[in-house]
C-alpha cells in the first residue's frame, strides 16, 4: 500500500532502556539475558499520538492529583469512535469502565457464571483468557481452532466441536480479531456462532481490543452490533448474549495506563459485572488514564490510519522474507493485530529447545507458541509493533541462526 505521510513517525528509534519497561528491562528475568532483540510483550516502540501527549502534559500541568471521575466527554469520545470507525451506535447505559481488558475477562468470569461452571476457550489463545476460567474455580472447556492449509494456511473456528461445548457451558470467551493467530472472523462464522449461542443460551464475552489494528484485506464487524443487526434475532436477545471488550491500549500504544471498557446492553448483567468490581475494591479511573482514553479516540483516527498502514508494509515485507529466505518456518499471514505468528514445527524442537534456539542462537526474545495452550507448540509469536528496521534485523538474525544450524 502507499506511504501513509506520518509513515515517517514509526521509523525512529526510541530508547526504552531504563524507562522500567517490561519488553526492555524484563528480559533478564524473562529469557535470562538483556542480549536478546525483544519482540514479545504486546506493546509498540513507537511514540503515542501527539494529542495524547499534550493531554498528559496538559494534565500534569495541574498541581493536584486526587480522586477522579469520568468525564461525561470520555464517554461520548468513545461512542464516537464507535459509530465513527465501526458503524456500531452504543448507547451510555451500557459502557462500564474497566481496569483493564485482562482484569475485565477475570471480571466477566467471576461476575456471571457460578463455580465450576463450564467457560469455554478457543486455544491457541491470548493465555490470560484460560487463568480468568482457572483463577475462578470455573471449569475449563477448550474448543481448539482448525489450522487448515491448502497452500495458504488459516486458522478456522470449529463450529461442530464448538455446539459439543456449547451444551455444558455458560460462557464463551472470543477473541476477536484473535491474538495470537491474527485472523479477523467473518460475517458467515460470527453468524454461524450466535446461532449456536442462541441454541444453547450461552453468554459470549467478545475481546475486540485489537478491533482497530485491521489490515485494509480485512473488516472487523463487532459481534454485538451483527447480533442487534441480525434478521434472526431480536434486539433483546443480543442484548442477553454480548458483552464487550474494548479498549484504546493496543491501539495507541498506551497499555499501562490501565483504562478499558466493556459494553454491556443487558441490564442484569450490567448490574452484575457493576456490583463485582465495586466488592473488589479496584480503583479504575486516575487523571493520566481518562486523559490519555479520550485523547486517543478524540484525536488519534489520522496516527492510527497511518500506523495500519505502516505495519501493513511491515507485515508484507517480513513475510516475503520468510517466504524466501527461512523455507523451515511458515508465517500465518494476520490480517489484523501487530504480531506474526510463526509455524517452527519443520525444525523438529520440543517447546522448551525452540525457545532456547530463538534466545541463544538468534538472538531474539519472542514468545513462545505454547503459553497460548493447544496447538501452539512448535509456533514463536512476534512483535512487529517496531521499527521496520528492527523486523528485518532480527529475520536476518533467524536466517544466520538457522543456516549455522543446517
Amino acid at each position: 500500500m502507499g506511504t501513509h505521510p506520518l509513515s515517517g513517525l514509526f521509523d525512529q528509534p526510541i530508547a526504552r532502556e531504563g524507562t522500567e519497561s517490561l519488553k526492555y528491562d524484563g528480559r533478564p528475568a524473562t529469557f535470562g539475558t538483556d542480549d536478546v532483540l525483544p519482540m514479545w510483550v504486546a506493546d509498540m516502540d513507537f511514540a503515542v499520538p501527539e494529542g495524547i501527549s499534550k493531554a498528559l502534559q496538559n494534565r500534569a500541568s495541574h498541581p493536584v492529583f486526587g480522586y477522579s471521575m469520568a468525564p461525561e466527554s470520555l464517554y461520548q469520545a468513545l461512542m464516537d469512535w464507535l459509530l465513527n470507525t465501526h458503524d456500531w451506535q452504543v448507547k451510555r447505559e451500557w459502557i462500564v469502565l474497566t481496569p483493564g481488558v485482562v482484569p475485565s475477562l477475570n471480571l466477566v468470569v467471576a461476575a456471571l457464571t457460578a463455580e465450576q461452571a463450564g467457560v469455554i476457550v478457543q486455544p491457541p489463545v491470548y493465555f490470560p483468557f484460560f487463568t480468568a476460567v482457572t483463577n475462578q474455580h470455573r471449569r475449563l472447556i477448550e474448543n481448539p481452532l482448525r489450522l487448515t492449509d491448502d497452500g495458504n494456511p488459516a486458522y478456522q473456528l470449529d463450529l461442530a466441536q464448538l455446539e459439543e461445548c456449547a451444551k455444558e457451558a455458560e460462557l464463551l470467551l472470543l477473541c476477536s480479531p484473535h491474538n495470537p493467530v491474527g485472523r479477523v472472523w467473518q460475517k458467515d462464522e460470527l453468524h454461524a456462532l450466535l446461532a449456536i449461542a442462541e441454541k444453547h443460551d450461552l453468554t459470549i464475552l467478545s475481546d475486540e481490543i485489537h478491533a482497530d489494528l485491521v489490515y485494509t484485506d480485512a473488516q472487523h464487524i463487532p459481534l454485538s452490533k451483527l447480533s442487534l443487526d441480525s434478521a434472526s434475532a431480536s434486539a433483546s436477545e443480543a442484548s442477553h448474549r454480548i458483552i464487550t471488550a474494548v479498549s484504546p491500549s493496543k491501539t495507541f500504544n498506551i497499555p499501562g495506563l490501565g483504562l478499558s471498557a466493556l459494553i454491556i446492553p443487558n441490564e442484569a448483567h450490567r448490574r452484575a459485572i457493576q456490583k463485582h468490581l465495586q466488592q473488589m475494591g479496584v480503583s479504575v479511573t486516575n487523571p493520566f488514564n481518562m486523559a490519555a482514553f479520550e485523547a486517543a479516540y478524540r484525536e488519534g483516527g489520522e496516527w492510527r490510519n497511518a500506523l495500519i498502514a505502516y505495519l501493513q508494509d511491515t507485515r508484507d515485507e517480513a513475510i516475503a522474507f520468510i517466504n524466501k529466505h527461512l523455507p523451515a518456518i511458515r508465517v500465518i499471514r494476520p490480517q489484523a493485530t501487530y504480531l506474526l505468528w510463526l509455524d517452527c514445527r519443520q525444525l523438529t524442537l520440543d517447546d522448551a529447545a525452540l525457545n532456547r534456539f530463538f534466545i541463544e542462537e538468534a538472538k531474539l526474545g519472542l514468545s513462545p507458541g505454547a503459553m497460548f495452550g493447544r496447538g501452539g507448540e512448535g509456533f514463536m509469536r512476534m512483535n512487529i509493533g517496531t521499527p521496520k528496521a528492527n523486523v528485518m534485523a532480527a529475520l536476518s538474525r533467524l536466517q544466520a541462526a538457522l543456516a549455522k544450524s543446517s
